[in-house]
């Protein structure tokens, strides 16, 4: 099938785990209700984005997938017939953690993860305390509804995760996030950072011929020195907004994509058929020095 009805989960957290889930239970039921096959919920969503402190008490937080959290959307994704997307804070054994994203199919099975390769360290986003990275290598998930691939946040930044994931054969790039804006600065930097950021996903959807779908949570978190800045968004292959989120609220939203469309574009804007890969050895260093 090429036409698939996205959802997009965006809310905001606090420190109660149940809570955060049955607000994504109600986020999803909502989606399906408007008629979403596939749905993404945001990075880390079951929890506050607890990486603004190097805190060791936060690693209770992590779980095994499969484990509790994704067993709960097994069950929700069988009974409402659709694919969830589900970031989580995985447990992979005693002292080896990372940010990962569980897939759930449509009759409930469980398709597999993604672990986050790319792993960030700024003031207020202390990942690389908490997360080891990625060694599953780059994935696509086969679901009832369509091939799909996931990456999380900070690998929205990397042309080269979005173009390998693409050449797998994902129809449609999935990036759950968490992002927001630090309170202390201005209007015009908050500005920037997120006109860069939707920016560099468009021009993912650009240059590979895919829709893309960013979906990031909103609300006030680390003791209000940080604003999450919602503006979750599906962007069709050429970089178009279909539709985005408001950067304040929460919102369930859905939007019909047709995968068709990266035949009529690739065909039309060929950049996979012009790509000299015999060239391209050079982006495998850190830096080329004269």
């Amino acid at each position: 099938m090429s036409k698939v009805n996205i959802g997009l989960v965006q809310m905001s957290c606090v420190a109660d785990k149940a809570t955060n889930m049955n607000k994504a239970i109600e986020g999803i039921r909502k989606a399906h209700a408007l008629g979403a096959q596939i749905v993404c919920l945001q990075e880390l969503f079951i929890s506050l984005y607890f990486c603004d402190e190097e805190d060791y008490d936060n690693f209770l937080l992590a779980e095994a997938i499969p484990g509790p959290s994704s067993d709960i959307l097994s069950i929700i994704a069988a009974e409402l017939g659709i694919v969830i997307i589900a970031s989580l804070f995985e447990k992979r054994a005693q002292g080896i953690y990372h940010n990962t994203t569980a897939v759930l199919d449509a009759d409930g099975s469980y398709l597999g993860k993604y672990r986050k390769m790319h792993i960030p360290d700024d003031p207020h986003y202390y990942e690389k305390f908490y997360f080891t990275p990625g060694d599953l290598g780059y994935k696509i998930f086969k679901t009832k509804f369509a091939t799909i691939g996931v990456l999380i946040c900070w690998d929205q930044w990397y042309p080269e995760a979005a173009r390998i994931t693409s050449l797998m054969g994902a129809e449609i790039l999935f990036y759950p996030t968490a992002i927001g804006w630090a309170t202390s600065q201005n209007e015009a930097t908050n500005t920037e950072q997120y006109n860069a950021w939707q920016t560099i996903q468009r021009s993912h959807a650009v240059a590979n011929g895919v829709h893309v779908v960013g979906v990031n949570r909103v609300g006030m978190e680390q003791d209000g020195r940080m604003k999450f800045w919602g503006g979750s968004f599906v962007s069709n292959p050429f970089g178009t907004i279909i539709q985005q989120a408001s950067h304040d609220k929460e919102e369930t939203i859905v939007v019909e994509v047709d995968t068709q469309k990266t035949d009529q574009y690739r065909t039309h804007w060929p950049f996979l058929r012009d790509r000299r890969i015999d060239s391209y050895e050079p982006i495998t260093k850190r830096y080329i020095d004269e």
